[in-house]
């Protein structure tokens, strides 16, 4: 693998909702992957404990930034392997992304989209 290469993941946040009701039930939703395996392969690194649950996550985002999230990423890369991307529409109509480590929930940058 190239050594400057990002993987990533998108998670439409109509299924990150889903996911978010499910994991705050304690369920552990099948996502069935459509002609990709993201969604498989995020629910294996969910299942080996390498990224924390959507359910851990958004109210992190939202204590940093308060708003509607609109768009959920799940990111790989060299320097800080797993992170979140969660991009987030204020009251004030500015979209703010925010950074976190996917394992650990620590925000690592909040900034305009």
């Amino acid at each position: 693998m190239n050594t400057h290469m990002i993987r990533r993941i998108a998670i439409p946040f109509s299924l990150a909702a889903l996911l978010l009701a499910a994991f705050a039930l304690g369920l552990s939703p099948r996502v069935q992957a459509g002609s990709h395996d993201d969604h498989v392969e995020a629910r294996a690194l969910l299942q080996r404990g390498e990224i924390l649950p959507l359910s851990r996550i958004l109210p992190i985002v939202q204590q940093q930034v308060p708003g509607d999230v609109i768009e959920v990423e799940l990111d790989h890369g060299k320097h800080h392997g797993w992170e979140y991307e969660v991009k987030v529409l204020t009251a004030q109509g500015r979209v703010r992304e925010v950074k976190l480590n996917a394992r650990t929930g620590e925000v690592r940058k909040v900034e305009d989209d």
